[in-house]
């Protein structure tokens, strides 16, 4: 789930600390963008997508520790509606977690690939440059 800072600006990764646009534009080789549509198109040209595991959650807090009644995303439609989707990539532990606890038993996952990269949040102090080593994983299912 989005924390605060991305609600309150509407945007994926919106917390300037984060470091998943960082991490983004590093990947795929593009020079690093603030400009929200400009991220957008990044993914997009790559071939990557972006969505939340859970639709709803109650959360005191920007901390996923914190969840508590989670919802779901409906990633059973979107798989069949992207049929191409072969691999799910985590941001981080937590994120696998949800899916594993409120998807995996709705979808069909014996030819789908899932992956846990570190987290991109600042909560997560692992150097940038070991983060990014594990996030060109990516590269590998585009």
């Amino acid at each position: 789930m989005p924390g605060a800072e991305s609600i309150r600006k509407q945007q994926y990764y919106g917390y300037d600390r984060n470091q998943f646009w960082k991490i983004m534009f590093a990947i795929f080789r593009g020079d690093f963008k603030e400009n929200y549509d400009e991220k957008k198109k990044l993914l997009l040209k790559n071939g990557a997508a972006l969505w939340d595991v859970l639709k709803n959650c109650e959360r005191e807090s920007s901390s996923d520790s914190k969840i508590k009644n989670p919802e779901a995303n409906d990633i059973s439609s979107l798989l069949i509606k992207y049929p191409d989707i072969k691999t799910i990539y985590f941001n981080g532990k937590m994120a696998e977690t949800l899916f594993r606890k409120s998807v995996i038993n709705k979808i069909d996952c014996k030819n789908l690939k899932l992956c846990i990269l570190p987290s991109t949040s600042p909560a997560n102090t692992v150097k940038f440059e070991v983060k990014l080593d594990k996030w060109k994983e990516i590269l590998v299912s585009l």
